[in-house]
């Protein structure tokens, strides 16, 4: 069966774009299917215009597809990406978050398996508190939080991040070394793999009740 994944992410200047990207190679690498999504620009052109990064970025990416809500009502499990805005979501990201209010109260986000990423210019800016801010909003939604966690040596190589992938961009890190990469790829293969055994109607592992495997369902 195959599972259908929304990798839905904000970058201002190109950071969590490519986590974003090495996130959905990672889930595609499964077999599953993939919707690569930015959300919309808030900011003025005046304000993008005068950090020639954030420009360059914008334009580059013009392409790609902006998110909507059909896209979480259409996938099984969901990726979000921001960068860290003082500990907490883009307000790009957060603005999108909340037009799903509707799909909220239908339903339609509840027990899908959901993860998130991001990405700080200094290796304590915020990385942590970020993908922890965002999973309040899972919680409300009833949706199956995914963290990477120490489960494959590629969290370790990344710094050990047990939340989700993130990267340091500023002097205290390497420009998104490519060990980010690796553990992002590797969270969008657990994510896509989760959700699969889901649709399955698997659980991960068996329960074992006095001594006996209990089949799974």
């Amino acid at each position: 069966m195959t599972a259908k994944i929304a990798v839905i992410y904000y970058s201002a200047t190109g950071s969590v774009h490519a986590l974003a990207q090495a996130l959905a190679e990672g889930a595609a690498s499964t077999g599953a299917e993939v919707r690569l999504r930015r959300v919309a620009e808030l900011a003025p052109d005046s304000a993008i215009d005068q950090n020639p990064r954030w420009r360059q970025h914008a334009d580059a990416t013009a392409a790609i597809a902006q998110a909507s809500v059909e896209d979480l009502a259409w996938a099984d499990a969901f990726a979000f990406g921001t960068p860290t805005r003082f500990g907490t979501p883009a307000a790009q990201l957060k603005q999108f978050i909340d037009q799903a209010d509707g799909l909220w109260q239908e339903g339609g986000l509840a027990d899908k398996p959901v993860t998130a990423f991001t990405s700080a210019y200094n290796r304590h800016g915020g990385n942590e508190a970020t993908i922890l801010s965002l999973s309040n909003v899972f919680y409300h939604w009833g949706a199956l939080i995914v963290p990477p966690g120490f489960t494959d040596p590629a969290v370790h190589a990344a710094g050990g991040n047990p939340y989700g992938a993130s990267a340091v961009t500023g002097p205290s890190g390497n420009d998104l070394q490519a060990a980010a990469l690796e553990a992002a790829r590797y969270q969008g293969r657990r994510l896509a793999r989760t959700a699969t055994r889901l649709l399955a109607g698997t659980r991960i592992t068996d329960t074992v009740t006095d001594g006996k495997a209990l089949q799974t369902v």
